[in-house]
């Protein structure tokens, strides 16, 4: 393959993820928008799309680290790999943020803060899809600021098998394999990845040098096994499972110090499992889905006083139809339950049971050129708190009279649910706790390669933790409530790819947070203000790609009301270079903080000092 080809290839796959532009979106198909497979330029909603081309092309290692380079979305985290992660997406905390694995739920019942980001690797990812705004209407509980549906890698006709391993600072070692074999009746695909590192302490006094204390190694293995049956042209049985493995060591808090121990020992191990089982049928009239799936969720932390261990269940059954009428037009309806389960000391559960329905019409010549309107309406009835009503709206217009223009607006409802420790746990928990509710909306133009938009998030009756005083002004406790007022987000989104020079890619975007207040007007806490990130890649060496990219991450404070400590202000300068010795062969090296700078994300927790990694990939 000659090198133009070869670039116009790449840059087209990569132009797509990014663009709103109607010429470059036509290929990519995706399903988190509507719960069914839409191409991109068919779908209102405001859309990410990262590809497994993306995350080779950069080296990332976490799903975390690959999606931190988006607009509308940052991280922190509270020290090196495994350690507690969290996802900021349009300025709203993990918690708002339903996470998927093939369309299962990786959100812990367990836990406070959603998915545990920290366990989440690339290796045999296909796509990430990162929908932005409120889309309860469609996925129900815990989808306010998003969704992002992680979609792994699928058996190709044929037999495949591939492999990797790479090795790099802090003794840290990435391999895996791939085997897969697919003919028109059946499929069977497996593939083990494992990350093991020495790591670097994750608690670090503030401008300390981090090889003055102890390691705190982590070690993930994750595996992915799928197959399936095409009984006929109509009739087809899926059936996937995955089991994400993370063991590791942390810092705990000692009494003593009365601060957190940067040589102290506290190991901690997760075990997940998702296991999906999947009826298709499809003829002229209707596509329709029957599924059952598990989310099986286990922390384990040995070395803790209290709260040793945590293991959750969401348990999920459900189907959907989709009809499609005109031309380009349809209908999905569709029912569900989920039955979610707190073991150990709570023990407790409760079930939720879902209706909804989702209408797409796509208007040829409409206002001078094409006008696409997407409703979802959705009811969730729940067990023991109130039931929630939600919906949203999508309208999308293709100009033709400026060939490239497209402009868009969505608006939606959400909420969140009290999480079972929340509602249950014996010193802080509240029954009586109701929903959060969210309302949120985007408005977007794009130009070709250009695209801005402006984002809106209202949030009411938060829950949060309250501490009561006594008279004197002592702590004597506290517990979980809905907080009365309405927490408001605003912001902008700003991105920008194009060929800027002959096989030369330049990508690019600009988050602003104008607002990100509390119901008492005060500034939340760990939020970026701005974000920027840009990133170079040059094609015009024969089987050579060599990539750049920078990170700034403006004005950020540790606590709440721009208290804490200052956590932002800094720029992070990375570099990656991949080259194809043969067809089936590719080594590749990144550096990463190639300045060595010195921050913190979350104040008093360690941040990756400059680092190297070198690897190779084989397939055949």
């Amino acid at each position: 393959m000659n090198k133009t080809i070869h670039f116009s290839l790449i840059a087209a796959a990569l132009i797509a993820t990014r663009t709103y532009a109607a010429e470059d979106l036509g290929e990519i198909v995706v399903t988190t928008p509507t719960q069914t497979a839409q191409k991109l330029d068919d779908v209102t909603s405001n859309v990410d799309v990262i590809t497994a081309a993306d995350i080779e092309a950069r080296g990332y290692t976490t799903v975390a680290q690959a999606l931190g380079y988006i607009a509308g979305v940052s991280t922190v985290s509270n020290g090196g790999p495994g350690q507690n992660t969290s996802l900021f997406l349009r300025g709203m905390d993990s918690s708002h943020t339903l996470v998927l694995i093939d369309g299962v739920r990786y959100n812990d019942p367990t836990s406070l803060s959603g998915a545990p980001w920290a366990d989440l690797m690339v290796d045999d990812i296909a796509q990430i899809e990162v929908v932005k705004g409120a889309q309860s209407g469609i996925w129900g509980a815990d989808a306010s600021a998003g969704v992002i549906n992680i979609i792994t890698k699928k058996a190709a006709a044929g037999t495949h098998a591939s492999a990797h391993l790479e090795g790099g600072s802090f003794g840290t070692w990435k391999y895996g394999a791939t085997l897969s074999h697919a003919t028109e009746k059946y499929y069977l695909k497996a593939s083990y990845n494992i990350v093991d590192t020495d790591g670097f302490t994750a608690v670090a006094p503030y401008g300390e040098d981090i090889d003055a204390f102890e390691d705190d190694p982590y070690k993930n293995k994750t595996l992915n096994i799928q197959a399936g049956v095409n009984f006929n042209a109509d009739n087809r049985l899926s059936l996937s499972h995955t089991r994400i493995e993370g063991e590791g060591d942390a810092d705990p808090y000692d009494n003593n110090l009365f601060n957190y121990d940067p040589n102290g020992k506290y190991g901690f191990k997760s075990t997940y499992t998702f296991t999906k089982a999947n009826f298709s049928h499809t003829d002229s009239i209707e596509t329709l889905n029957l599924y059952a799936q598990r989310s099986d969720f286990s922390r384990t932390y040995p070395d803790a006083t209290f709260g040793q261990h945590y293991d959750g269940k969401i348990d999920e059954y459900g189907i959907n139809s989709k009809f499609g009428y005109r031309t380009k037009d349809f209908i999905l309806v569709g029912v569900d339950r989920k039955e979610y389960s707190h073991e150990n000391d709570i023990d407790r559960s409760y079930d939720s049971t879902g209706v909804f329905a989702t209408n797409s019409n796509i208007f040829e010549g409409m206002l001078g050129g094409t006008t696409i309107l997407t409703e979802s309406l959705r009811y969730d009835n729940y067990s023991d708190f109130k039931s929630k009503t939600t919906g949203k709206i999508g309208l999308k217009h293709i100009h033709s009279h400026i060939k490239g223009l497209v402009s868009s607006f969505n608006y939606g409802t959400a909420y969140n649910v009290p999480t079972m420790y929340q509602l249950f746990d014996p010193f802080s928990g509240n029954t009586d706790l109701s929903p959060e509710s969210t309302k949120s909306y985007d408005v977007t133009l794009a130009y070709k390669d250009f695209k801005v938009t402006y984002f809106n998030n209202q949030i009411d009756d938060m829950i949060d933790y309250v501490s009561n005083y006594d008279a004197d002004g002592n702590w004597i406790g506290g517990g979980y409530a809905n907080v009365s007022g309405t927490s408001n987000i605003d912001g902008l989104e700003v991105a920008y790819q194009k060929e800027v020079y002959k096989n030369t890619l330049l990508t690019t975007n600009y988050t602003h947070l104008f607002k990100a207040e509390n119901h008492e007007g005060k500034a939340l806490a760990r939020r970026a203000k701005d974000t920027f990130n840009l990133a170079l890649d040059y094609y015009g060496f024969d089987k050579l790609h060599i990539g750049a990219d920078v990170q700034y991450i403006g004005e950020r404070y540790d606590r709440a009301d721009k208290q804490g400590e200052q956590t932002g202000k800094y720029a992070l300068f990375n570099m990656t270079a991949d080259y194809q010795l043969t067809d089936n062969i590719q080594v590749y090296g990144k550096i990463e903080n190639i300045g060595d700078k010195y921050y913190q994300s979350v104040y008093g927790y360690a941040s990756s000092p400059r680092a190297f990694y070198v690897g190779v990939r084989g397939k055949i």
